[in-house]
């Protein structure tokens, strides 16, 4: 359940999927609309949520470890951040959210969805109240192999990045499998196209939920 106060989107696809182009162009959208708008970030979008997303990132860890750091940094998000502005009633467009660890650490390490499930329940009550999740997940759909062609090269890439495309096929199956338990939060962009037309897709489907004039 999302908070009525505010409006809560989440940006997700494997990396180099192009999601975090189009972030900031929604923000503008909803800015120029009159909503006040937070851009944020998973894991981050706190001093302490950062400091542990540059562990996650980084250095070698089990998967309950990388989870554990994972959810610590979201609860600290959430207490920090994202409840706070939803409850003044601005628009957050979070890069990345509880469906990336589902995706990454779930089905793409393997690691155990039900417990997954658990910490979700835990760190996302806030208050006794149902769970904080987003209203809208934009999920950016693309072949990894493709994903592999637009990373090659482009910088230093963290632990997640310089996986085998194998990975990132089961990246994808997790996503899609999240998008099937809740297809009405999901809005599924085809990534694999110029800018343009996926930016016509991300906005035609938060225009479709009444969300953007």
């Amino acid at each position: 359940m999302t908070s009525t106060a505010g409006l809560f989107i989440s940006f997700e696809g494997i990396d180099g999927a192009g999601k975090s182009t189009h972030v900031g162009r929604l923000a503008e959208a909803f800015r120029a609309s009159g909503r006040n708008t937070l851009l944020t970030r998973e894991p981050g979008g706190t001093a302490l949520a950062e400091q542990l997303r540059t562990m996650i990132l980084n250095q070698p860890m089990d998967p309950l470890t990388e989870a554990l750091l994972i959810f610590a940094a979201r609860r600290d998000h959430l207490q920090g951040v994202i409840a706070p502005a939803l409850a003044r009633a601005e628009v957050v467009l979070c890069d990345r959210f509880t469906d990336a660890t589902f995706a990454y650490q779930g089905h793409g390490r393997g690691f155990n969805l039900s417990v997954l499930a658990q910490l979700e329940r835990w760190v996302q009550s806030m208050d006794a109240q149902d769970l904080i999740e987003p209203e809208l997940t934009l999920w950016f759909d693309l072949p990894p192999q493709v994903a592999a062609q637009r990373l090659a090269g482009a910088r230093l890439p963290d632990k997640f990045e310089a996986q085998p495309v194998a990975f990132f096929e089961k990246v994808s199956a997790g996503y899609a499998a999240r998008m099937e338990a809740a297809p009405a939060r999901f809005a599924r962009i085809n990534a694999d196209q110029a800018p343009e037309a996926v930016w016509a897709e991300v906005l035609a489907a938060v225009q479709a939920r009444g969300l953007l004039p």
